[in-house]
């Protein structure tokens, strides 16, 4: 995982549960998706995680939720390396 790094997110976005809102950086430097701690969510899992848009393609589980930051950071980690 040492090619995706998370950077917290300067700006107010919608759905994240207060500051836990974080930016996951590929390693080109661009935005690849985002973890981040919903309002929202089913059962103990309030950590989301996603894919940016611009790179859904071919992969089968693009967002999903954890109990845990490490957790989405992981499930995130195994979608992208997934060809």
């Amino acid at each position: 995982m040492r090619d995706l790094v998370l950077r917290r997110s300067n700006e107010s976005r919608a759905g994240a549960d207060g500051p836990d809102d974080y930016d996951v950086i590929g390693i080109n430097g661009e935005v690849v998706g985002r973890i981040f701690k919903a309002t929202h969510f089913p059962n103990d899992t309030p950590w989301q995680w996603s894919l940016a848009y611009g790179f859904l393609e071919e992969r089968t589980h693009t967002h999903g939720y954890e109990a845990t930051r490490e957790a989405a950071m992981q499930a995130f980690a195994r979608s992208w390396h997934r060809e």
